[in-house]
């Protein structure tokens, strides 16, 4: 359900927007998408497993928020992340 410790690592790389960011929108949002997209495949399996809904409800509120404070920021890093992300908005 989490991911590994070098799928993190390569998520940070990839989104990073200076060396050495772990903290930007674009990262988190990446790391929270990626946590997202197992979670979902992990209830697909186990229907009934309502703490782990639970938990991705909260992810995605989070990302969710990530996304609107991004597009308040910058709209341009926003469109050009959930273009990377396939997200759908």
């Amino acid at each position: 359900m989490s991911i590994s410790a070098e799928r993190k690592q390569a998520l940070v790389k990839e989104y990073a927007t200076k060396t050495g960011d772990t903290g930007s929108p674009e990262v988190q949002v990446a790391v929270l998408s990626e946590r997202i997209k197992n979670l979902t495949e992990h209830l697909k399996g186990h229907s009934k497993d309502n703490h782990s809904r639970r938990g991705l409800l909260v992810m995605v509120g989070q990302r969710r928020r990530l996304l609107d404070y991004l597009k308040s920021a910058d709209d341009k890093r926003y469109d050009t992340l959930i273009g990377r992300l396939g997200l759908r908005r």
